[in-house]
């Protein structure tokens, strides 16, 4: 359309006039513009300078002005844009060398808006969240906004796409250097960084100061009254930064980099940005941007498993889908197929000079040789996360020192605090880290390590138990080891290490270090009888398999004896008594009496689960005999809680009833968790139902019921309530045994 709109006015007055003319909405308008509805907002504000002609030409097209319309809006906008800039030659003269000064020119500084900043990048998708988190964080007066993240997560585009897009009121220019923090190349002396920015403000380059501090100084002044933008990418650390950052209020400085430079939180008021891998629909999403909707969307389930392999990381998915993309006969099911080899993965994911090893080594190489060295020994953890004990055994010194290597290593997010005082790797980091040597006894260190620190909370866990083995020969004793105050600790340490501790014994059984697999498994015997119906039967047969390659038959009865009495539980008896008489067999050769005791115990649980009451009994006063005579009193004590149960259970209640009075006798501490303590007092209140007093026998299960409870220790509970629930049915008791019941059947 013709414009018949006065153009003898500010370009904002006048662009809210065009644009209430055109009937269009702000958000029409930026969107037909290809601008942001809070730059256009700032513009009509008369916030923003006279934009760039590119901008103006955008709007007029948008706007649909005829030719006279386009040259009225952008004389409007050359009429807001600075063309004498009397502060740069004020600042050249009062900071250049004197001879600089003497061969100025008197000629004012002229200049139009510069935009240093690399193209944006193709086939960006997603990161919401980040963008917009960038968007606030660059509010405010002269903000400096870190994003930071591990290599290869995409920093750059984000912020160039963020730049492209989203900035408004920073009409004055676009600055960009690349620091080459993490590069093969040279670093940019940040007096080159500074003549790059001042040539861009318009700076003749014989006024241009020589050294840094002057070209600092011109710079900061140069923007002082401006409203420029200031990506700083690729920064090393916060000292790279400091002398390049803009002065005055108006301007917005972008850091990018690897590390987290903390340092600049503290003296720059920075505002951190976090950038982390993708989710699996914006990794399957940037897939689909490369190689095409249809290809994507025809294996959705195999895009999805490439977004996992690549770990979410766009540079790794940037490699995959060049390959795929080079390869169009290829299935995006046969690349998943081979990355899902470890041996091969970080090959497939280099191309060229670019790809995830690349990145990780350019990170790596920044660090000192002792922080290096921790990072190649964590990559030989076999679980997925640590604390700093773990690392220290790893490396081979004290958690102490440890720690601040550790720091290290999370800056640079080639590590990640999950929470306090535990990391993790990302999959394709701890592969890289793999890859690297390490000393040859990293892995034995570790291993002993949750040997060492298990025994010690089996020990606070169930106080007075036996030792379950003798250490390995060429054991090797971590330089601190983790106390563990009480049985509340010892529990917490279990469910926090838990996986840590599967995963050592399978690494253990791979490496054959069958010595260190079977002890691993035995030390987590408390969490098998707290959680027994969590399927270890696998983990005790691989525990079995090595004790007898490494020929131990002391560990070869107990690990029989465990994994008898699991087979029990999971109703497998007739597998458990083959195991079971194997272990009492052993043991007894040996002249072990305590192993013989324990396995006759659980022998006589398979034995009366089999319905044999009287053989069952039998093997528990064999066990009580071994006992006293070994002097064990807690095998005893055991033994006799197990005979009460048998004779309960064939409805000897008198007998029941003494045994079980007898054994509660023994010492008890109270305060602590005593699982046999809580099983007597169950079995006592059911002989004293037996025997027709309902009021004390009711008071005993509902007693062991609570203190069960109390403890966390369900199973115990579960059957205290159950036998409450028969002998006096009502619906709070209903509740609690539903309750506990939910709790043993749905615990991880």
């Amino acid at each position: 359309m013709a414009s018949t709109i006065r153009t003898d006015r500010s370009f904002g007055t006048l662009l809210h006039a065009l644009r209430q003319h055109a009937g269009l909405s702000q958000e029409d308008l930026a969107n037909a513009a290809g601008v942001s509805v809070r730059t256009l907002s700032y513009l009509e504000q008369g916030r923003s300078r006279g934009p760039q002609r590119r901008t103006v030409q955008a709007l007029a097209a948008a706007l649909g002005l005829d030719a006279a319309g386009a040259r009225g809006l952008e004389e409007a906008a050359s009429a807001g844009r600075p063309r004498r800039v009397r502060a740069a030659k004020d600042a050249a003269e009062a900071t250049a060398a004197p001879e600089t000064i003497a061969a100025a020119p008197e000629a004012t500084l002229t200049m139009s808006a510069p935009d240093l900043l690399p193209r944006a990048p193709r086939a960006f998708h997603g990161r919401a969240s980040e963008l917009a988190a960038l968007t606030r964080a660059s509010a405010g007066e002269a903000p400096v906004c870190l994003v930071v993240g591990p290599a290869g997560v995409g920093k750059t585009a984000l912020v160039l796409h963020w730049a492209h897009h989203d900035p408004a009121g920073l009409a004055d220019g676009r600055l960009y250097a690349d620091l080459r923090g993490f590069s093969d190349t040279v670093e940019p002396a940040a007096v080159e960084v500074l003549r790059d920015f001042l040539l861009a403000l318009g700076v003749p380059p014989e006024r241009i100061p020589q050294s840094q501090n002057a070209a600092a100084a011109m710079f900061r002044a140069l923007a002082a009254d401006r409203q420029l933008l200031v990506v700083l990418d690729n920064a090393r650390d916060s000292e790279q930064v400091r002398q390049l950052l803009p002065g005055g209020d108006r301007c917005v400085t972008v850091v990018t980099s690897r590390n987290k430079l903390p340092g600049l939180i503290v003296t720059d008021n920075a505002r951190p940005v976090p950038i982390d891998t993708l989710t699996p629909q914006d990794a399957t999403a940037l897939l689909a941007r490369v190689l095409g909707a249809e290809r994507v969307n025809a294996e959705p389930a195999a895009a999805l498993h490439l977004a996992e392999l690549c770990d979410g990381l766009p540079l790794a998915l940037r490699v995959v889908a060049a390959r795929l993309a080079g390869r169009p006969d290829w299935t995006l099911a046969a690349m998943a197929g081979e990355l899902s080899d470890e041996t091969r993965r970080l090959g497939l994911l280099d191309l060229e000079d670019t790809g995830v090893r690349a990145a990780l080594h350019l990170s790596l190489r920044q660090l000192p040789e002792e922080v290096r060295g921790l990072f190649a020994a964590l990559g030989r953890h076999p679980g997925s996360h640590l604390d700093r004990y773990a690392a220290a055994a790893l490396a081979g010194t004290d958690p102490a020192t440890t720690e601040g290597a550790l720091e290290r290593l999370t800056v640079a997010h080639l590590l990640t605090e999950t929470a306090p005082g535990r990391w993790t790797m990302h999959d394709l980091v701890r592969l890289y880290a793999r890859g690297l040597d390490a000393h040859p006894d990293t892995l034995k260190r570790v291993l002993d390590h949750y040997i060492t620190t298990a025994t010690g909370a089996v020990a606070a866990a169930e106080p007075g138990s036996e030792d379950c083995f003798p250490l390995p020969p060429d054991y090797q004793q971590p330089a601190t080891v983790r106390e563990f105050a009480d049985r509340a600790a010892a529990v917490a340490w279990y469910a926090t290490e838990r996986d840590n501790l599967t995963q050592a014994v399978a690494a253990a059984h791979a490496a054959r270090l069958h010595d260190r697999t079977w002890r691993i498994v035995m030390t987590m015997w408390p969490l098998m009888v707290w959680r027994l119906r969590d399927g270890w039967t696998p983990l005790l047969e691989t525990a079995l398999a090595a004790a007898r390659a490494d020929a131990d038959q002391h560990g070869e009865a107990r690990v029989l004896n465990v994994l008898g009495w699991v087979l029990t539980e999971e109703g497998r008896t007739p597998e458990a008594l083959v195991h079971l008489e194997a272990a009492t067999a052993l043991a007894a050769e040996a002249g072990d009496a305590f192993a013989e005791a324990n396995a006759l115990i659980v022998l006589a649980m398979a034995q009366a689960t089999l319905g044999h009451l009287d053989q069952a009994a039998t093997s528990c006063e064999r066990a009580v005999q071994l006992a006293r005579g070994d002097g064990d009193r807690r095998i005893e004590r055991l033994a006799t809680q197990h005979l009460a149960r048998h004779q309960a259970d064939a409805g000897h209640w008198h007998q029941a009833l003494t045994t079980a009075t007898h054994a509660l006798d023994f010492a008890y501490r109270p305060g602590s968790t005593d699982i046999p303590h809580l099983l007597l007092l169950a079995i006592k209140g059911e002989a004293l139902l037996g025997l027709g007093n309902h009021t004390e026998g009711t008071a005993q299960l509902d007693l062991a019921a609570r203190q069960a409870q109390a403890a966390g220790y369900d199973d115990g509970a579960v059957r205290a309530l159950g036998a409450l629930l028969r002998a006096a049915p009502g619906a709070e008791v209903r509740a609690r045994y539903d309750t506990a019941l939910a709790r043993l059947t749905t615990r991880a």
